[in-house]
């Protein structure tokens, strides 16, 4: 019996031993998680934050920016310095390249220019992330103060959106700050060290990383502040960070890239040559910088400013560079993408009989709506090819693209009258109080839209016919506006479709003011227009009378559009039943 004690008191101990181990583990892999939980949440609060910084921008001064972008069709020195500026405000090259896109596509400005452009929009980025790198967090209080104070005291939205912006700095060095201070564990990591200590002599391998990580952020001044802050904690080594600075820079260029695939041939080329000269200058640097001997900082702090200067350095020259070299670029990306005729890809996509009217399911309510919302959809694609190019027709004659649209236009009223035969003939005793709804916001939406198709080929068309006929030109500032208010109403029209398919609320909020500031621009460019007739100016006055139709088309078109938004505002009860001011009745 005696000789039994130290056994069992053996087995006790290395029971003991075993859940100590076991609890040392699970502890190990709950600090892990713990660590990778605050690392992800201070990365989802920058990105945030640099969001919050574009919007308010976009929503306080989005119309002077994107007027600035084609003023700056005056050069390729000054396209790439309105390029740096825009990009300054909105924190994002990506924006800047996707607005540029979208301006050459219609001919607002050249390819040549809009590269220009963007080459100047990836200096203004790399210096905000310079800007954002400095040790300011003393001022996160005050600018949270005035940010709150502006953005929840504020009486106009201009000035609330100044708050967004404030706060949204505010929130960026918060963001920095936790990274910093979740990331203080990984320095004793002995797994992280032996990777970064082959990163730190793999460039391609950390010039790949940094292209990855920056397409997931969706954001280069992100990316280059994580990996700033990251080489601030003694976490990732100078070279390795070099490497992926690098990765960063092209990363930026592919994220522009990829949004701007679905845009025309001349909206593809910008983005196209922006990727072509980063991949050509990341290609050099990654074969001449192993042979340099470079200055080590002398500490992370320095190491940290050094890699952020490297961004910096790397888009200055390739402005410097390559901006001689647009035309060239221009030329060569003209040749990778050609030109395609004006509409004829979407049109032959829409031209085939491939009706989604299943009548099939017409005794099944719910598919039979289904079925009719996606037609409704097919059909404002086919008014979507006829409007987006409608202005260009202005610019110049073109009868084969003049034919289409009047091909579609056609095509427009038989999927109009197929639509309403077909909705029709859904039965009403079996559907709910909203699918009736449905039902008739599905038939008001295709009157609507057929009603745009007539105003598109029965008026603009005739318009952009008499002014050539006539060997009309418009004055610079007139057709800057006609331009301008034509995007508008393309805008407007995709919020349309996106809220007839979402039923959302806030986009039917949304479109009802965009068609109210619509109708500002409107009155603002007619009084424009009668100053310029005032003043004499030869161009305005000849072509007055197309020039004050051409607005009331859009409008008209406009309004067409938003009208999607009304019977969604109005069962929400967000809608007015009358705009008339109530007033008591006379009495006799």
């Amino acid at each position: 019996m005696l000789a039994a004690f130290p056994i069992q008191g053996g087995l006790s101990g290395i029971r003991h031993r075993s859940d100590a181990a076991d609890i040392k583990i699970n502890r190990s892999q709950l600090e892990i998680l713990l660590l990778l939980i605050n690392v992800a949440g201070a990365v989802a609060l920058l990105l945030w934050s640099v969001r919050m910084v574009r919007t308010g921008f976009e929503r306080a001064k989005g119309d002077e920016l994107r007027a600035a972008i084609r003023r700056s069709a005056g050069g390729r020195i000054k396209a790439a310095f309105m390029g740096t500026s825009v990009a300054l405000l909105l924190q994002s090259s990506t924006a800047v390249a996707v607005l540029a896109a979208g301006f050459a596509a219609t001919d607002v400005i050249s390819v040549g220019q809009g590269i220009a452009l963007l080459l100047g929009a990836d200096l203004g980025s790399a210096v905000v992330a310079q800007i954002l790198s400095f040790n300011v967090q003393g001022f996160i209080p005050v600018l949270l103060i005035i940010g709150g104070l502006l953005f929840f005291k504020g009486r106009t939205g201009y000035v609330r959106q100044m708050g967004r912006i404030v706060l949204g700095i505010g929130m960026i060095l918060i963001s920095l700050q936790l990274l910093s201070e979740a990331t203080i564990p990984l320095k004793d990591s002995a797994f992280l060290v032996d990777v970064m200590h082959y990163l730190d002599t793999d460039l391609v391998t950390s010039f790949l990383i940094g292209i990855m990580v920056t397409w997931l952020l969706h954001s280069s001044v992100a990316s280059v502040l994580l990996i700033a802050t990251l080489v601030a904690q003694a976490v990732v080594p100078f070279g390795a960070a070099l490497g992926y600075v690098l990765g960063a820079n092209l990363g930026s260029g592919v994220i522009a890239y990829m949004l701007t695939r679905e845009q025309g041939a001349k909206g593809r080329r910008i983005p196209t040559a922006n990727l072509l000269f980063r991949l050509l200058m990341a290609g050099v640097v990654l074969f001449v910088l192993p042979t340099l001997v470079l200055p080590q900082p002398a500490s992370v702090t320095e190491a940290a400013s050094w890699v952020v200067y490297a961004h910096v350095g790397f888009n200055a020259v390739l402005l410097v560079v390559c901006l001689p070299l647009t035309g060239f670029m221009e030329s060569l990306t003209r040749l990778l993408i050609p030109d395609e005729e004006l509409i004829k890809e979407g049109a032959d996509a829409l031209s085939e009989p491939r009706s989604a009217l299943d009548r099939s399911v017409i005794h099944t309510p719910q598919l039979a709506l289904a079925s009719a919302s996606r037609e409704c959809l097919r059909m404002a694609d086919v008014i979507n090819i006829m409007f987006t190019p409608i202005m260009r027709l202005y610019e110049k004659t073109d009868p084969a693209a003049t034919a289409r649209i009047l091909d579609l236009e056609q095509q427009v009223n038989r999927m109009h009258s197929s639509i309403k035969l077909y909705v029709a003939d859904i039965d009403d005793r079996h559907l709910s109080e909203q699918d009736k709804r449905q039902k008739l916001a599905l038939i008001n939406f295709a009157v609507n839209l057929e009603s745009v198709g007539d105003v598109i080929a029965k008026n603009l068309l005739q318009l952009a016919y008499t002014k050539h006929r006539e060997c009309l030109t418009f004055s610079a500032q007139g057709w800057e506006e006609l331009i301008e208010l034509h995007k508008q109403v393309i805008t407007n029209m995709h919020l349309a479709f996106n809220t007839l398919v979402s039923g959302n609320l806030a986009f039917a909020r949304r479109l009802v003011e965009e068609k109210d500031r619509l109708r500002h621009l409107e009155q603002q460019s007619n009084e424009q227009h009668y100053q310029r007739l005032q003043s004499g100016t030869p161009a305005s006055i000849e072509t007055s009378n197309i020039h004050l139709e051409t607005i009331r088309s859009l409008r008209q078109i406009n309004s067409l559009f938003a009208a999607v938004a009304y019977p969604l505002l109005s069962q929400s009860g967000d809608l007015l039943d009358s705009r008339l001011a109530k007033v008591t009745p006379v009495t006799q």
